[in-house]
């Protein structure tokens, strides 16, 4: 394996690490990659901006930090951990550059409007990921190959958790990984919140490796906790925000509006989404996947402005100019009552197909192992002073109080306009009879 450093470190200057290290001339030359450089053009926040004003921050910026916190992870190893004997369970640090390259590259199949996109055109960002550092078409596996034949199916196996050392693994992906750590500051630091904010350096002290993975030291156990709260907090302020989630709904019924048109045949030739197309036609290459970002979707829905179709012009006119469906909280109690709502929202002259949408966000806050469940979790262990490992909502009285309990909330969206006092509108006693259903930001059953 052929591993070049750079004669002079290059520093990136960041707002949540300060500098990010580049040692090493294979980092710099994946940063260089047209599909690395793609990340630039894709918000890691996808519409939480049009809440928090700025979170405008990118996959790129993401992905540079995760890269730096399992650099400093495994500077910390190499030090204080270092492999003496084989299979005694501490750090080898020939492991560094397959760890460096799949932090860097963890995220690069994502697409424009990530998990949105993935929704209404079926891909997967993980599996893309894997394709693009294993598609020999990709100058991402040519960066990759230049270190040795089978170093691309190695840092994809990694991205796979399949990659042999659970170390490696667990750096990338589990309950407290460099990519969870970087997007909870990350996201904190750029919507302007606090709510994720915990001691890094203390996490990165604590933290060593061991046969089955990586745990933490028993001393730094409160460090852990503040983590796991910060991002229960994070996921309830930030992440499953009403508005936010408004937007990506209105997202949502905007493409596939535009897709039951395309495939109706009743596209408008001068308005066609060319780059969409083979995502309309279930035929997309790899390359059709690498020419779109946020810019592209946005050129489109600025186009659609003018569309002929109603229905797609106003989608695409309230995304744009941040226009959110109002929503109010439903229970499975109250969820029978969502086809009276929705027909009200008919009799007001909007379809309900797109003009309403119900929207269930739920976190697992932190989850113990259970190898019975399809996506088992890599629990969190903690070592004690003679060398056991106690899995740590045994340990932590708080974590334990919110372990295995998914907490969020199930959301019912509507036009603002159901919400009208106006007595003179011609669909006041439609909008009377709909807030007959809503009380406190919960549905009710006024009987």
């Amino acid at each position: 394996m052929s591993i070049k450093l750079l004669p002079r470190e290059k520093v990136f200057r960041d707002p949540v690490h300060n500098y990010i290290h580049v040692q090493h001339q294979v980092i710099l030359d994946l940063i260089n990659t047209p599909e690395f450089q793609r990340l630039r053009r894709i918000k890691q926040l996808g519409v939480a901006d049009y809440v928090f004003q700025g979170a405008e921050h990118t996959r790129f910026t993401h992905s540079l930090g995760v890269y730096e916190i399992t650099r400093q992870i495994c500077d910390n190893f190499a030090v204080n951990y270092p492999t003496k004997t084989p299979g005694d369970g501490l750090w080898d640090d020939h492991e560094r550059l397959v760890a460096l390259c799949a932090a860097l590259l963890h995220d690069i199949g994502h697409g424009p409007y990530s998990h949105t996109f993935e929704h209404i055109f079926d891909t997967d960002h993980e599996a893309i990921t894997r394709r693009i550092l294993t598609d020999p078409s990709t100058k991402v596996n040519a960066v990759l190959r230049s270190i040795a034949p089978d170093f691309p199916e190695q840092v994809a196996s990694v991205i796979a958790h399949t990659y042999p050392n659970p170390q490696v693994v667990q750096m990338i992906s589990s309950q407290i990984d460099a990519d969870r750590m970087d997007y909870l500051l990350r996201d904190a630091y750029f919507t302007g919140t606090k709510y994720g904010e915990f001691d890094l350096a203390r996490i990165l002290r604590v933290m060593r490796p061991y046969q089955g993975g990586i745990g933490f030291d028993a001393n730094g156990m409160h460090a852990v906790e503040d983590y796991i709260v910060g991002r229960f907090q994070m996921y309830q302020q930030v992440y499953f925000h009403p508005v936010s989630r408004s937007m990506e709904m209105i997202l949502t019924h905007l493409l596939e509006r535009a897709k039951t048109l395309y495939e109706a045949g009743r596209f408008d030739t001068r308005f066609n989404p060319r780059l969409l197309v083979p995502f309309f036609e279930h035929q997309f290459n790899l390359q059709d996947y690498l020419r779109l970002d946020d810019g592209v979707l946005n050129t489109y829905f600025t186009y659609w402005l003018d569309y002929p179709d109603l229905v797609l012009q106003d989608l695409a006119s309230r995304f744009l100019s941040r226009r959110p469906l109002k929503s109010v909280a439903f229970t499975d109690k109250t969820a029978g009552l969502l086809p009276k709502l929705r027909a009200l929202v008919a009799d007001a002259g909007f379809d309900p197909a797109y003009y309403t949408a119900e929207n269930d966000s739920f976190d697992l806050p932190y989850d113990q192992y259970d190898p019975s469940v399809a996506d088992p979790k890599t629990q969190i262990e903690i070592i004690q002073r003679d060398g056991t490992l106690e899995e740590l909502s045994t340990q932590s009285p708080l974590v334990a109080a919110i372990s295995g309990r998914a907490i969020g909330d199930k959301r019912f969206y509507f036009p603002k306009v159901m919400l009208s006092k106006n007595a003179s509108d011609l669909f006041a006693d439609t909008y009377a009879h709909f807030q007959q259903y809503l009380l406190n930001d919960s549905l009710i059953d006024p009987r």
